[in-house]
């Protein structure tokens, strides 16, 4: 086998020539290969400068990296990611830690929140006024004004900061109250747990008795028996006890194929609110506010570039602004519209997305948990002809194909039948308004 530092030295070509000059100095440029003894394990360890790095180069570059390797060196190579700061110059560390922030899994017992999530920071727009103020209620009067709290809408939108935003408001305001914030798959999976080890009774005692429980993507229970049995009950105690329940889903409970009735009703005792995509003033806000947050400098033309280009998701706009920031200081650049344009090319390539027959149907399936086989066929089951109506919608509407190649798209069902099934959902959506959020959430997930 080749020397492990030759690999790493061809691997680099390779990658610098995928992801382009500008890309590859920036993230390859200050990375080190801390050398191992023998120089020929099966194991490839990087030095990156901070944990920042660390965090963005795992989730945007270690799945290229492990595959240019192992093609390199014909076998599985064990690759390492370690900090070590001495490998960047002091000057651009100072600069790059003034605006760095990782955001922080959250965890039932301590409630490790990221500290940036508050109220204070959460901007206000049009598409999530009434949900913010909801929660500022239940902040200031726990169990008091809506009890339960459920907030639906997609991915990336503020469901997680507003909910941890009444965690801070709340422990900071009422300090002995006893928060436990967690996401609904660590519920599921502690409770597996606690039957397994025979620990039930602790299970329940650690989540029955306290006074607020906030539990995010409770989607994530629907089908699964057992545990839609025990937060049943959960819910129970908590609420006769009058204690605060605060959930979020990526849709209306009605709408979560295998969520139980009973528990559909129970979230209805209290308020059911969105969060929606933000328009274009609003994304500029939270890219204002991220920027004076982070103490950077961003022209105006790159910011509303960005909020231009970014639309429905808040993460991707924040990561966007990270990204071209942690650039321009590791490589002493200032930051302008041509180098955003170049910088952020591969995000905005992403964020433009080409839409065809197969994609809505993914996400319509997927939306209304069927398989994709079932809009293609001839079953007449009523959630599926509902479902294989609405793609049928969506394609007309997102796409340029015609009646007939919609209908060939669907397993060669006529014109006319694609036609009955655009107007049908079309009156739907004018006459029902939950049904337009449906359709609406669909199209979100659709472009995102």
């Amino acid at each position: 086998m080749q020397e492990i530092s030759k690999i790493w030295s061809s691997a680099q070509k390779i990658i610098k020539s995928r992801i382009g000059d500008m890309a590859f100095n920036a993230w390859f440029g200050p990375i080190k290969i801390k050398r191992e003894k023998g120089d020929n394990a099966t194991n490839l360890t990087l030095e990156l400068p901070d944990n920042f790095f660390k965090e963005w180069f795992i989730n945007h570059y270690l799945e290229l990296v492990g595959s240019v390797v192992k093609d390199l060196a014909d076998q599985e190579i064990t690759i390492g990611l370690v900090v070590n700061p001495a490998i960047i110059k002091k000057g651009r560390k100072n600069k790059l830690q003034a605006f760095e922030s990782r955001i922080k899994e959250e965890t039932a017992d301590d409630i490790k929140l990221n500290p940036k999530y508050t109220f204070e920071n959460f901007v206000v727009g049009s598409s999530n006024r009434f949900t913010h103020a909801a929660c500022l209620a239940v902040a200031e009067n726990p169990a008091k004004n809506y009890n339960p709290l459920l907030i639906y809408g997609g991915v990336g939108l503020g469901k997680t900061h507003l909910m941890q935003a009444i965690c801070h408001s709340v422990k900071k305001r009422k300090s002995q109250t006893t928060i436990t914030y967690l996401s609904s798959e660590r519920f599921t999976n502690e409770l597996i747990n606690s039957i397994q080890h025979h620990s039930m009774d602790n299970f329940r005692k650690k989540y029955r008795n306290i006074d607020i429980l906030l539990l995010d993507d409770i989607h994530f229970i629907a089908g699964k028996e057992s545990t839609q049995e025990e937060f049943f009950h959960t819910f129970n105690t908590l609420h006769d006890a009058h204690k605060q329940i605060i959930i979020s889903s990526d849709r209306l409970p009605k709408e979560i194929n295998k969520l139980e009735e009973r528990l559909v009703s129970r979230f209805s005792w209290g308020l059911i609110t969105d969060v929606q995509a933000p328009d274009l003033e609003t994304r500029i806000a939270i890219l204002k506010k991220k920027i004076e947050n982070e103490k950077v400098k961003i022209p105006e033309d790159v910011i509303f570039f960005i909020a231009e280009s970014i639309k429905n998701n808040i993460r991707e706009l924040e990561g966007a602004l990270i990204r071209l920031a942690a650039y321009a200081l590791l490589e002493g650049m200032e930051i302008n519209l041509p180098l955003a344009r170049d910088i952020l090319k591969d995000m905005l390539r992403e964020s433009v997305k080409i839409i065809d027959i197969e994609i809505i149907q993914k996400k319509v399936a997927n939306y209304y948990h069927l398989n994709l086989s079932d809009l293609k066929a001839k079953r007449r089951n009523k959630n599926i002809v509902i479902a294989r109506q609405i793609a049928m919608f969506l394609s007309r509407e997102l796409t340029n194909l015609s009646l007939p190649e919609i209908g060939q798209g669907f397993g060669g069902k006529d014109h006319t039948t694609v036609l009955h099934a655009y107007n049908k959902i079309k009156d739907n959506v004018n006459k029902e308004p939950r049904f337009k959020e449906s359709i609406n959430h669909i199209i979100f997930d659709i472009k995102s």
